[in-house]
């Protein structure tokens, strides 16, 4: 039992029978996958050294590829100070920014996020506290957990000079600090642009908390995130809009 099969089991059913048919499907399948499939460990890390300074009241926009879209999503939505996070890929071109494409790890494309935050209630620092120690694993090289490819990599993809000079800094901070096991395998890459994820893959997190695969890789985050971070974690999660995806 894969991840790629559920979201094409849940993606096909039209009807209630259908999606509860199809979960219990994917339920049969749950008890072997659950002998390779685990959740990615919590670290706790210092904050970066080197951070954006709090201005005026306005948005700005981190995206992160680490993994399964569906649980880095998950994280962001319960953080205070972000207003929207969008699923979606990262790094490929437009014509191949679909999920079956870029499920065959040919397109240079990572699933990735798209956070949109305010700066004066949670800096870009702050965010990438969160991404490398609760919302992945950035010592693992092209998965995490049960999914494997490139689309699967660990990426930081800069916004401006200010935000990849926070990420270059923060990852020779915490290499140097040896708080991992392994080193870091990040990449900071530059950013082509972003292509929103089909919108069943939107808010798959909250939408589907009873899905094996989200049950078993990625709602022990949210536990990471609340109990790691409560001065930013928030219980109600702030979900995207079909029209804003």
């Amino acid at each position: 039992m894969n991840r790629k099969l559920i979201a094409n089991a849940l993606r096909s059913t039209r009807t209630s029978a259908g999606r509860i048919a199809a979960c219990i499907a994917i339920g049969a399948g749950a008890i072997a996958w659950q002998h390779v499939a685990s959740a990615e460990q919590a670290v706790r890390i210092p904050a970066p050294a080197q951070d954006e300074k709090p201005g005026a009241a306005h948005t700005e926009t981190a995206v992160f590829a680490g993994g399964c879209f569906w649980g880095v999503q998950g994280v962001y939505e319960h953080v205070k100070g972000v207003q929207q996070v969008a699923s979606g890929y990262t790094g490929g071109a437009a014509n191949t920014a679909q999920y079956e494409t870029v499920s065959d790890g040919e397109t240079g494309h990572a699933e990735s996020v798209r956070i949109t935050y305010d700066p004066t209630q949670i800096t870009y620092g702050r965010l990438l506290q969160i991404f490398f120690s609760v919302a992945h694993n950035p010592t693992q090289l092209n998965y995490q957990g049960p999914d494997h490819g490139t689309q699967y990599r660990s990426a930081v993809f800069p916004q401006n000079a200010g935000q990849r000079a926070i990420v270059q800094a923060y990852i020779a901070q915490l290499n140097n600090a040896k708080v991992f096991s392994a080193p870091i395998v990040t990449k900071v890459e530059d950013f082509k642009g972003f292509y929103p994820a089909e919108q069943y893959h939107q808010n798959y997190l909250v939408l589907h908390p009873d899905s094996p695969y989200i049950a078993i890789n990625d709602l022990p985050k949210i536990t990471h995130l609340k109990q790691m971070f409560p001065d930013v974690y928030r219980d109600d999660p702030v979900l995207l809009k079909a029209s804003a995806s």
